[in-house]
């Protein structure tokens, strides 16, 4: 390959490569044409690309950038992938293939993250991370659980409330409908008082009149 063809494939690459902060390398050296076929639309499910290419055309491409560390000290032809949502991911699907006896020539050699290389080991310990999505489900359950706490601490309390209340009001009608027959009973009492005393009046007005009609009497005899 001509010094041109070089510089226009690495000019390629470079452009293929142009926002990627992180990647793995990885090996695909000894699987048929049909693996690599399945091994790539594998990869593409998961938004992972994959390209071989010389580790000279690579370090030629990524001169300068943070994926430079990735292929320092490396010779011959790998492959590198790149993609789905975050590192932590893609170590996961590189690991998860790795371990298929379908893919058995396919393997982690390394790659770059943050700017610095990565081992092959390193690439399985960080398959063991959690990804993002589980970052954030593990972020959202801390911030909600507080508040999920205090509405249960809520709840409970205006149940406490509500019942008390119910009790309270079922007692104070109770006592009210036990009074009405007390106070019935006393305007009895009253009304039987004002009749004895009318009574006692007119037996008084009778015998008045009766001593009166006697004293007449004596007063026509006489």
């Amino acid at each position: 390959m001509s010094k041109y063809v070089k510089d226009l494939v690495a000019e390629e690459l470079k452009r293929e490569l142009d926002g990627v902060q992180e990647l793995l390398v990885v090996n695909v050296i000894g699987l048929s044409a049909n693996r690599t076929t399945d091994l790539r639309r594998t990869l593409r499910e998961k938004d992972i690309k994959l390209m071989v290419v010389k580790n000279s055309l690579a370090r030629r491409a990524t001169e300068g950038t943070v994926l430079a560390p990735a292929f320092e000290g490396s010779t011959g032809s790998q492959a590198m992938v790149w993609g789905a949502t975050d590192i932590v991911a893609l170590a996961k699907e590189v690991t998860r293939i790795a371990d298929d006896k379908e893919f058995a020539a396919f393997e982690a050699r390394g790659g770059v993250m943050d700017g610095s290389p990565l081992a092959a080991e390193e690439v399985k310990q960080i398959s063991k991370w959690p990804s993002r999505e589980e970052q954030l489900s593990i972020v959202v359950g801390q911030i909600l659980s507080p508040g999920a706490k205090l509405a249960s601490q809520l709840l409970r309390t205006g149940a406490a409330l509500a019942s008390q209340i119910k009790k309270h009001s079922e007692s104070g009608g109770s006592d009210a409908s036990g009074s009405d027959p007390s106070g019935s009973e006393a305007d009895g009492s009253d009304a039987s008082g004002s009749e004895a005393a009318a009574e006692s009046e007119a037996s008084g007005s009778e015998a008045v009149g009766e001593s009166a009609a006697g004293t007449d009497a004596e007063a026509s005899s006489g």
